[in-house]
C-alpha cells in the first residue's frame, strides 16, 4: 500500500498519458464541441444581436462568458461517455489487477477533460477576438477568469464521471449533460435577467451559472466583482465536492 501511494503521481502520468491520447487520436471531439458554441456565438452576434438590449457596448463582450459555460458542459459529455466505454470493455478491472493506485484511473479522466476543454476555451476566445470581443483585464483578472472556468470544469466533470460509471447505455452516459447545456440559457448569459417573467428571473437569479456569469463578465471589462466571485466559487467547490464524494461512492461500489 505505501508502495502504491508513493507512486500515485508516476500511476497518475501514466493514466492521463492514456487518456490525452485518446484525444489526439480523436480531434474529432474537440472540434464538435468547440464548433456549436462558436455557432452560437456567431448567431447570437450577428442574427439576434441587433435586437437583444443587454446594456453593455459589444453584445459578444457580453455573450462571451456563457459561450464558455456552454463549451464546458458539451465538453464533459465525451468524459462520460469515455468513462463508460472503459467500464464496458472491463479496462478497470485489468488496471486494478496492477499494482497501481486506483485513484489514479478517475483522475486521469477529469485532468484529461480539464486539459482537453482548456484548448476548446482558448480556441472560443480566439474566435471572439476575431468578432471583436476586447477586454481591459489584466494579468491578475485573467488567472481569476481562469481559475473560475476550472473550477467549473472540474466540479461538472465529476458530476460527469457519476453517470459515466453508472450509466446502462452510451445515451444514458451523456444524456445528463442536456440540462447543464440548457442552464445557460436561463439566466444572464444572453440577456440581463430583468428582462424576464418574474418566475423565470427568480429561478435565472438564484441558479449556479448566473454568478459565475456575472464574475466572469466583471473580470474581463476590469469592474468590480463585488460578491458575485464568492457566489460563483461557492457554487463551483460546493457542486465539486459533493459531486466528488458521490462519484468515489459509487466507483467504489462498483469496484
Amino acid at each position: 500500500m505505501d508502495t502504491v501511494k508513493k507512486h500515485f503521481f508516476s500511476d497518475l502520468s501514466v493514466m492521463l498519458g492514456r487518456s490525452m491520447r485518446h484525444i489526439s487520436r480523436s480531434l474529432d471531439t474537440i472540434i464538435s464541441v468547440t464548433i456549436t458554441p462558436i455557432a452560437l456565438m456567431l448567431l447570437f452576434v450577428y442574427v439576434f444581436g441587433g435586437a437583444i438590449q443587454s446594456g453593455a457596448d459589444s453584445y459578444v463582450n457580453y455573450l462571451l462568458p456563457g459561450i464558455l459555460l456552454i463549451a464546458i458542459a458539451s465538453g464533459i459529455a465525451y468524459t462520460s461517455y469515455r468513462l463508460f466505454i472503459d467500464v464496458q470493455r472491463g479496462i478497470f478491472e485489468r488496471f486494478h489487477s496492477m499494482p497501481i493506485s486506483r485513484s489514479t484511473l478517475l483522475w486521469g479522466h477529469v485532468l484529461t477533460s480539464l486539459v482537453s476543454n482548456a484548448i476548446s476555451l482558448v480556441v472560443i476566445i480566439l474566435v471572439a477576438l476575431i468578432m471583436g470581443f476586447r477586454s481591459s483585464a489584466g494579468i491578475l483578472d485573467w488567472l481569476a477568469v481562469a481559475g473560475i472556468l476550472a473550477l467549473f470544469t472540474l466540479a461538472l466533470t465529476w458530476v460527469a464521471a457519476i453517470a459515466g460509471l453508472s450509466a446502462k447505455s452510451v445515451d444514458g452516459a451523456s444524456a445528463f449533460s442536456y440540462p447543464i447545456i440548457f442552464l445557460p440559457f436561463i439566466s444572464s448569459a444572453f440577456v440581463p435577467t430583468e428582462t424576464m417573467p418574474k418566475a423565470v428571473r427568480v429561478f435565472a437569479e438564484n441558479q449556479p451559472v448566473t454568478s459565475i456569469v456575472a464574475a466572469i463578465r466583471a473580470l474581463l471589462s476590469g469592474q468590480p466583482v463585488g460578491n458575485d466571485i464568492w457566489t460563483a466559487l461557492a457554487w463551483c467547490v460546493g457542486i465539486l465536492l459533493v459531486a466528488y464524494f458521490f462519484a468515489m461512492r459509487v466507483y467504489r461500489n462498483r469496484f
